[in-house]
């Protein structure tokens, strides 16, 4: 996936993301469906984080993968 197509997907769930916000009473549902964007929104920018340092390391940013999200939530910052 090129950084571009990983951005759009971004702006996308970001938008989704937005609009179920600005519901007053969230059903359970719609709660669930905010925790599944946050997953997908932190591992895209995992994505889009590996490919930007693969890059900036002179590597191909190709090689990065997505990772799973128990190693993406638990990673030491």
């Amino acid at each position: 996936m090129e950084d571009n197509q990983i951005l759009n997907h971004i702006k996308s769930l970001t938008e989704t993301e937005e609009k179920l916000w600005s519901n007053e009473n969230l059903s359970d549902e719609e709660v669930n469906k905010l925790h599944k964007i946050k997953l997908e929104l932190d591992q895209c920018w995992d994505l889009l984080r590996q490919r930007r340092a693969l890059r900036d390391a002179g590597k191909n940013p190709d090689k990065a993968e997505e990772r799973d999200i128990d190693t993406i939530e638990n990673y030491k910052k």
